[in-house]
């Protein structure tokens, strides 16, 4: 399986990522099985570094093939929709960054845009999490893979990384 992970800089070897705030699947290396969602990536990750150096940026993809056999080996969660179990995963690992599941790779559906924005209101208090599982019915809602082990990333290997454009944040008053 064909894999890709959009950045701003070349990533021939994976690693467990943590950040300050709350991932959908938690700490881990994510990717997708579609390169136009890992183009919007690369560029939204190569415009926010732009903006801290004040320097342009290349957004790029990085193509990886993927062992499917690690599905068989690994402990995998797979959320075919946007469903109640889904929503549940990723309220946990948003709101709680010290939230620790036991999966070494799961996949399924991304919260963003207008599925983030759901998300965040089931966050607020705002929605019921029933409502919101009703509302994400309706939305398109691109894929992704969340590598949360070392185990799990040994099953990556890197093809190449590809630089779809030079990006620049200009800030204009």
């Amino acid at each position: 399986m064909i894999l890709y992970h959009g950045s701003n800089v070349e990533v021939k070897i994976p690693k467990i990522r943590s950040q300050e705030k709350g991932m959908d699947f938690g700490f881990g290396f994510y990717t997708t099985t579609i390169r136009e969602q890992a183009e919007r990536w690369g560029r939204r990750t190569a415009l926010l570094q732009s903006r801290l150096t004040g320097k342009s940026e290349n957004a790029i993809v990085n193509v990886y093939s993927f062992d499917e056999a690690a599905f068989e080996k690994l402990k995998y969660k797979y959320f075919k929709n946007a469903d109640i179990d889904w929503l549940n995963l990723i309220i946990n690992c948003r709101s709680n960054i010290l939230y620790k599941h036991n999966y070494d790779i799961v996949s399924g559906k991304i919260a963003n845009d207008n599925a983030g924005e759901t998300v965040d209101y089931v966050l607020a208090g705002i929605m019921r999490k029933e409502d919101a599982v009703e509302r994400l019915k309706f939305e398109k809602i691109n894929d992704q893979i969340c590598f949360c082990t070392q185990e799990a990333l040994d099953f990556l290997s890197f093809k190449e990384s590809i630089c779809i454009a030079n990006v620049s944040w200009e800030y204009r008053t």
